[in-house]
């Protein structure tokens, strides 16, 4: 029979030490890029797999981190970005040989059993992808002292818990000024919820780009899934239809609006531009594709992950922004 890869073997296709290897797998913590990409690459070759129960015995760590989801549970399936976060989170931890527990906690009986599951020690860390800024549940896992990390900025504890994010002010601004030098002077937008991050800071960078040109009545608020963005979207054609381009604050929600427009007779983007975020897969599939802000979605999972493991071994990382990248397409 093949022998079980060890540590030793790892080591070896590395090129590295065996007290390298076993920072990689517990961590990273001290090890040069490098050299993680050289460990990690071992791993792969070697087929190397670490035995959990022995590691937690001698560790006292569970070795898995919780995905931690605070919407509603359809959101998980309806919207892409979410599956994207999940998919690169589970890579990044298995090549650590980690296991990655999916949580959602959109009511508030879901919320308290999983206080109750991550303060018990089942899991080493969460992962918060979404926060809301009336959630009790961020400090419920300050409170346990449960090391957590946000996809985003929390807002109401910006200090308190490390953070992976994207500029999201300076890619609204980007959109924006990028509808502006198409000609665009009216433009509406649908901005996502005001008490989550990307709600309330893709607004604050639409408002600073548009300057004396911005109109409050044009803007309406979406819960970033399509049929919202559609209902917002209505709501503007039914104040005015002195509108030559949206900005909204999701591609779902663009999505949502286009369908709206199409209803009202009106075409995108002869009539109306419009203009999404994120391009988690729906853009380039949609008709017309559309032109939207690309979030960096691997390494958001993998900063992610890496600075979690950093919060575990009782360091406290600096907040990381990643800037994402305009992406131009038929809509706008």
């Amino acid at each position: 029979m093949r022998r079980k890869p060890t540590i030793r073997d790892v080591a070896a296709a590395a090129g590295v030490s065996r007290g390298t290897v076993s920072r990689v797998i517990n961590g990273g913590h001290w090890v040069s890029p490098d050299a993680r990409v050289a460990v990690e690459e071992a791993i792969r070759r070697t087929g190397y797999t670490a035995n959990h129960a022995a590691r937690s015995l001698a560790t006292g760590r569970a070795g898995s981190l919780a995905f931690l989801l605070t919407e509603p549970q359809h959101l998980l399936f309806q919207d892409p970005t979410f599956a994207l976060l999940l998919r690169g989170a589970a890579e990044a931890l298995a090549q650590r040989s980690m296991t990655l527990v999916l949580l959602v906690a959109g009511t508030p009986a879901e919320r308290a059993n999983v206080a109750h599951f991550v303060s018990a020690g089942h899991v080493d860390g969460v992962l918060l992808i979404s926060s809301h800024e009336s959630d009790p549940l961020v400090d419920e896992l300050l409170e346990a002292g449960v090391p957590t990390v946000c996809c985003g900025i929390p807002l109401g504890h910006e200090a308190q818990v490390p953070t992976v994010s994207v500029d999201e002010i300076a890619s609204a601004r980007e959109m924006t000024r990028y509808l502006r030098g198409r000609g665009h002077r009216r433009i509406a937008m649908i901005a996502g919820p005001h008490d989550t991050p990307g709600g309330k800071f893709r607004l604050v960078g639409f408002e600073k780009e548009m300057g004396d040109d911005f109109d409050p009545a044009l803007v309406e608020e979406g819960d970033y899934g399509q049929e919202s963005g559609a209902l917002a979207m209505a709501r503007l054609l039914e104040r005015t239809r002195d509108i030559d381009a949206v900005f909204a604050a999701s591609d779902m929600m663009a999505a949502g609006a286009i369908a709206t427009l199409r209803k009202a007779g009106l075409r995108v983007p002869e009539d109306i531009a419009v203009a999404g975020f994120d391009d988690s897969g729906l853009a380039a599939t949609h008709e017309p594709a559309l032109t939207t802000m690309r979030q960096p979605w691997e390494r958001l999972s993998s900063e992610m992950v890496s600075t979690l493991l950093e919060v575990i071994g009782g360091a406290r990382p600096a907040p990381i922004t990643l800037p994402t990248t305009l992406v131009v397409r038929d809509s706008a």
